[in-house]
């Protein structure tokens, strides 16, 4: 893709996008799909079986997994074959991510070892430091996690108290503290810690080894869910850690958290898919089993507004989470292209895209606890049991929204990179959000007709921006220097982002699909079916309209009285208005094509 061409980060909320450009996920290659295909088989033969054993955390029997998954190269997808590794692509790694996603506690600990834990020394270690560790990370031979969170650093990881001390020859870091809730703890023979040398303000990282003296291992937490993965307090005690060890400069610890994090963020969205999509599975087939009245309770209506919005969730969820992994696919190979390095190039194009990846994290694990949460209602008293397969399913879900930093912090986020890069000049959005404030005199919003489905749609999701444009800046405009005070309000203008972006997304995916049976037909192929998918964007942005509306009257009317106020959410309502969409009747048929293949396929 030329560089003109490129997508920037937070530009969806100005720039028109193309269905053309978007990356849809019916475009993965057969080599891409063999290589999710791999982890699923690893996963349905490996770790589905033997779920109770993991889940009882028996002694050495996730790290024994985490070395098979080593044997199969599904440890080092992502990783140069100079480091033992296969060098796919950002957009390929994204994907297995996704089939791993089923693998409930196993998910969480191949994760956190490919992921926080080998990252952080594979895109900021010396060559020394990766050719000593990063090929036996590669191959399973040793396990890894990241040390960040403390007693009393949390959200607030900087204000940790792990700190560094030279010692007297020069030769080590003598390193002082404590750790919590790390996962892979109890058995990871690699940890990237981080701690502050002498006084300083902010973190460093350091590799630590597990076999060092003074690292003391905690007894394994007992968690609500995801009960099988290692979860750890590690003391450090007197470790001498040599100086060769350090990770990066000296005081750059804080930005390799943050770096690292958002890309664990984005992974999160492609991994929280595959549990959907498993969750969504178990749903269908016992509501085709289950007979109630003399018939499967998968007839009842009830029963299928709960499968066909788990769908429109999850679908959404996915055709957010692979534009966004392409944008940083692309932003990456472009850096590489222009002279970066592996880890350079990885550090800067996935960071491009900050506002996309906190984003994502919210949308898709909250999607997730909306399917898990009804596949329990639709399993009934059975989905009560500890003996159903969405009781682990609804247990190990919870974790997500706190994962990779809060949803709050992560919704926060989304506001505050927004701003920030307005400050630097990288983006428009008080410039834009005047110009729309201007136009409420005149014409508050265009009025779409239905005569043509893609410009409706394109309509819909640009008067949606309007919307979230125009409460960001007369909200700015208002607080002024104390805006960054207004959480509560930073709050409903990150909802109304995230919902605008998976409404573009979704709309960007079915208008390709339609792009692509029309190429299909004029090559003498037979189409493909868009009905169902124009259902599902249908009643997504349906609700997502009033979704935004709800989230942006909240925020004018904690702040706007009298002619204003009314001015404003008049202008409102105009953004949000959608045509009327019967919903029962396309949830009824989103549901029943999941009833008929009684697994997911969309």
């Amino acid at each position: 893709m030329a560089n003109d061409q490129l997508t920037k980060g937070g530009g969806f909320l100005l720039k028109e996008a193309r269905a053309d450009q978007t990356f849809i996920p019916e475009e993965f290659d057969e080599e891409q799909l063999l290589i999710a295909q791999s982890s699923e088989d690893f996963i349905e033969t490996e770790i589905l079986p033997i779920l109770d054993r993991i889940d009882a955390q028996e002694e050495g029997l996730m790290r024994e997994l985490l070395s098979k998954a080593g044997e199969l190269g599904l440890l080092g997808i992502s990783i140069p074959e100079e480091y033992e590794g296969f060098n796919q692509s950002f957009l390929t790694s994204m994907k297995s991510n996704e089939a791993m996603g089923s693998a409930h506690s196993f998910s969480v600990a191949i994760m956190a070892h490919t992921g926080i834990g080998t990252l952080p020394i594979l895109y900021y270690g010396t060559e020394d430091q990766k050719q000593k560790y990063i090929p036996k990370l590669a191959t399973g031979e040793l396990a890894a996690a990241y040390c960040l969170t403390e007693p009393g650093a949390g959200s607030d990881a900087n204000s940790g108290t792990t700190k560094a001390a030279l010692s007297e020859d020069g030769k080590h870091y003598i390193l002082n503290g404590q750790k919590m809730w790390i996962t892979n703890g109890g058995f990871a023979d690699i940890q990237t810690v981080f701690a502050k040398i002498d006084n300083d303000r902010v973190l460093s990282a350091f590799i630590i080894e597990k076999e060092w003296e003074g690292v003391v291992i905690n007894p394994e937490e007992k968690k609500m869910g995801i009960k099988g993965s290692s979860t750890t307090q590690i003391f450090y005690n007197d470790v001498k850690v040599p100086i060769e060890n350090l990770l990066g400069k000296r005081g750059e610890g804080f930005r390799i958290a943050l770096n690292i994090l958002h890309i664990g963020r984005i992974k999160l969205g492609a991994t929280v898919l595959g549990a959907a999509k498993s969750a969504i599975n178990h749903s269908v087939k016992y509501a085709n089993e289950r007979k109630q009245f003399n018939q499967s309770i998968s007839n009842f209506g009830a029963i299928k507004h709960k499968l066909a919005e788990q769908v429109i969730q999850t679908y959404v969820t996915e055709s957010t989470v692979y534009r966004a992994s392409r944008d940083v696919n692309d932003s990456i190979e472009d850096l590489k292209a222009n002279g970066a390095s592996y880890g350079e190039a990885n550090i800067k194009g996935t960071a491009q895209f900050a506002i996309e990846c906190a984003l994502l994290k919210v949308l898709g694990s909250e999607a997730l606890d909306y399917v898990v949460d009804e596949a329990v209602q639709i399993f009934g008293g059975m989905g009560f049991s500890a003996e159903s397969p969405v009781d682990k399913a609804y247990r190990d879900s919870r974790i997500n929204r706190i994962f990779e930093g809060t949803n709050e912090i992560n919704r926060l986020l989304v506001v505050d990179t927004a701003l920030n890069r307005t400050m630097k000049g990288e983006i428009n959005l008080f410039e834009e959000a005047r110009t729309v404030v201007e136009s409420l005199n005149k014409a508050s919003s265009q009025e779409f007709k239905i005569n043509n489905y893609s410009e409706e749609k394109r309509g819909y999701v640009k008067n949606f921006k309007n919307a979230t444009l125009m409460v960001l800046g007369v909200a700015s405009d208002f607080f002024k220097k104390e805006f960054v005070k207004e959480q509560e309000i930073w709050m409903n203008i990150s909802d109304m982002i995230i919902q605008l972006y998976a409404c573009e997304s979704t709309m960007l995916r079915v208008e390709k699909l339609e792009m692509m049976n029309e190429e299909s037909e004029n090559n003498g192929g037979s189409a493909n079916s868009l009905d169902i998918y124009k259902k599902i964007l249908n009643v997504y942005l349906y609700d997502a309209a009033d979704r935004i509306y709800k989230a942006g009257a909240d925020a004018l009317n904690s702040f706007t009285s009298g002619e204003k106020q009314q001015l404003l959410l008049n202008a409102l309502t105009k953004f949000t208005r959608v045509a009327p969409v019967n919903v029962k009747d396309a949830r009824k048929e989103i549901a029943e094509k999941l009833i008929e293949d009684n697994r997911y396929k969309f």
